[in-house]
C-alpha cells in the first residue's frame, strides 16, 4: 500500500518534520505543508548583520531522545552536528553577591548541595535514583502510548508503575521530602515551572526532568538549536519527503468521515490520510467544520496552557564578562511570579527572568567582539500585549541584570527586537498565545490530553505539544513519531 498513498502532514515543526520522515521511510508518499518560510516552527532562526537568533528553544536536555530519532534511519546525531556538553550546565543568580553554577559532575553537585544545606547529598542521591527510575520508565514506555483511552494504562503493570513514578502526588511535596534549602527547592522546581503550572500541580512524576537536568546534562549544538531542524529536514528530503514552504492550510475538507483533500493558499493538495502538527486548536476549531470538530470552543477555553513569553533577541557591539551561556535571574519571588501565570493570571510584578548568551559558548552565531543575547520572561497566556508593556518589562530586567551583572546593555544593541503573545498567534496560530502548548497538570496528563485521534475524520491525526506526549522539544519529536505509527497502522488495518 506504501507508495500508492498520499500522506499530508501540517506544520513543520519537530512533530511534523518526525512524523514526514519516519512514514516516508515505511514507503508513503508525503507532503509537509509549511506556512512560514523556513521549516521548525517555533524552533526557526532570525539571522541579520551578521547575528544569528534561535527564536524559540535553546536548552538541549535528553540528548537520547534525539541519538534515537536519528538511530532510526541509520544515522547518528554527530552525522549532522557537533554536540558540546556545557559545564556549569547553568547558572542561577540569587541576588549581586550569591551565585549558583550548576555542575555537569555528580561529586561537584553532591557538594554544592551539602554547602547549602550540610548532610543533603544523600537525600539528593535518592531523589535522583527515583527521577532516573521515572526517566527510563516514562521515556521508554509511557510517552509512546498514543493514550487513545484509558485501557492503554489499565494492567497491574502500569497501575504499579504509576504509583512508584509518582503520578498522582505533587511535585512540591515530593521536592520538599527530600530538601529544605528554599534555594535548592528552587533549582529543582524551575523545570517544571515551563510545563504549564506550579509545583503544587504538577504530578511528582515530573522530577524525571530533574534526572535531565541534573544527571543527563546540558548540551548544545554547535551552530544553534536550528542544526537540529536543519538535520531533521536534510533527513526528511533524503526519505523523499516533499516540502512545502509559505505555503498556509485554509481549509481541510471532508467527505463521509475522511479528509480528501487541504485547501491552501497555493491551491489543492489531495490526500489519503492528513497529519496536523499545527496548532491543535486552530486546526480544530478554524480548518475543520463545526460537524467534524473534536471539540467546543468552550471546552478549548477551559484547558490550562502553558506559559507563554515575552522575548528580547538582542545583538551587542560588545562582549559581556562573566555570564554563562545559560543564565536565571531568581533574585525575586519564584512563588509571587508562579502565581501570577497560573493562579492569577496578569502581568508579573517582579518577573524572574531567563538570559541565553550562545556567543560565550559558539562564536559563530555573532560577529567578532560582538554578543548574541536571548531574554525570556515566562508570562500567563491570553494577556494584553503591546509595545508600551514590552518596553516597559525590557527595562525591568535590564535595570537588574546590568545591575547584577555590573555592566551595561542598553546604550550598547546593534539589535534589538521583541517577540510575544500576539507573536506567537500571527505566526504559529498558537491558542492565546501559549508558547510551550498545554499544561502538563495531571488533569491533563495522558488520555486526558486532546485526543491524538480526530473522532469523526477517519483519516486524520494530530501530533505536537498541544497531545500526548506534551511540551518540550524531546516530547514534539516522540509525538511525531506516534502520530507516524498510528497512521501506519491505520493504512494496514490495525
Amino acid at each position: 500500500m506504501g507508495t500508492q498513498s498520499k500522506i499530508a502532514v501540517i506544520g513543520a515543526g519537530f512533530s511534523g518534520l518526525a512524523a514526514a520522515t519516519v512514514l516516508a521511510k515505511k514507503g508513503y508518499q508525503v507532503t509537509l505543508i509549511e506556512k512560514n518560510d523556513q521549516t521548525g516552527g517555533r524552533a526557526r532562526i532570525w539571522q541579520t548583520e551578521g547575528f544569528t537568533f534561535d527564536m524559540g528553544p535553546s536548552w538541549y536536555w535528553m540528548p537520547d531522545i534525539f541519538e534515537n530519532y536519528f538511530n532510526l534511519f541509520g544515522k547518528s546525531v554527530k552525522d549532522y552536528y557537533q554536540l558540546i556538553q556545557l559545564d556549569p550546565g547553568y547558572r542561577i543568580y540569587f541576588g549581586e553577591d550569591e551565585i549558583m553554577n550548576i555542575p555537569a559532575n555528580m561529586q561537584e553537585l553532591e557538594a554544592l548541595f551539602e554547602k547549602y544545606e550540610p548532610g543533603s547529598s544523600i537525600g539528593l542521591r535518592k531523589f535522583m535514583e527515583q527521577a532516573a527510575y521515572k526517566y527510563k520508565t516514562a521515556m521508554s514506555d509511557y510517552v509512546f502510548r498514543p493514550s487513545h483511552s484509558i485501557t492503554e494504562f489499565i494492567d497491574l503493570r502500569m497501575m504499579l508503575e504509576s504509583l512508584r513514578i509518582h503520578m498522582l502526588k505533587p511535585m512540591s511535596s515530593h521536592v520538599r521530602k527530600y530538601f529544605k534549602n528554599p534555594k535548592l527547592i528552587q533549582l529543582l522546581e524551575f523545570p517544571v515551572l515551563f510545563l504549564g503550572a506550579t509545583a503544587q500541580k504538577i504530578p511528582a512524576m515530573y522530577s524525571l526532568m530533574n534526572y535531565a537536568d541534573l544527571a543527563m546534562g546540558t548540551w548544545y549544538p554547535m551552530g544553534g538549536m536550528n542544526q537540529i531542524v536543519k538535520a531533521m529536514t536534510k533527513l526528511a528530503e533524503e526519505q523523499g519527503v516533499e516540502i512545502l514552504l509559505n505555503t498556509e492550510v485554509e481549509k481541510i475538507a471532508v467527505d463521509k468521515n475522511k479528509a480528501t483533500t487541504l485547501v491552501t493558499n497555493k491551491g489543492n493538495i489531495e490526500a489519503d490520510f492528513v497529519i496536523s502538527g499545527a496548532d491543535y486548536e486552530h486546526t480544530d476549531q478554524q480548518l475543520l467544520e463545526p460537524k467534524n470538530r473534536n471539540y467546543t470552543a468552550e471546552y478549548w477555553d477551559k484547558r490550562t496552557m502553558s506559559p507563554s513569553s515575552l522575548l528580547f533577541y538582542i545583538g551587542l557591539d560588545k562582549k559581556l564578562e562573566g555570564i554563562k551561556h545559560h543564565n536565571l535571574f531568581f533574585d525575586e519571588d519564584l512563588d509571587q511570579h508562579a502565581k501570577e501565570i497560573y493562579t492569577t493570571p496578569k502581568w508579573p510584578t517582579k518577573p524572574l527572568f531567563y538570559a541565553c548568551c550562545p556567543s560565550q559558548t559558539d562564536d559563530t552565531v555573532a560577529p567578532e567582539g560582538k554578543e548574541n543575547l536571548f531574554f525570556l520572561i515566562p508570562l500567563a497566556p491570553g494577556l494584553e500585549d503591546s509595545d508600551e508593556l514590552r518596553e516597559k518589562y525590557y527595562n525591568i530586567i535590564m535595570d537588574r541584570f546590568e545591575n547584577i551583572t555590573k555592566q551595561k546593555v542598553r546604550g550598547h544593541e546593534i539589535i534589538k527586537r521583541s517577540y510575544a503573545m500576539e507573536d506567537f498567534k500571527k505566526d504559529y496560530h498558537s491558542y492565546k498565545g501559549n508558547a510551550y502548548g498545554l499544561a502538563n497538570t495531571l488533569a491533563q496528563t495522558a488520555f486526558f490530553k486532546p485526543a491524538m485521534r480526530a473522532k469523526k475524520v477517519t483519516n486524520l491525526l494530530f501530533t505536537g505539544q498541544l497531545t500526548v506526549p506534551g511540551p518540550g522539544v524531546p516530547p514534539s519529536l516522540i509525538s511525531g513519531q506516534v502520530a507516524a505509527s498510528e497512521a501506519d497502522k491505520y493504512f494496514k488495518g490495525i
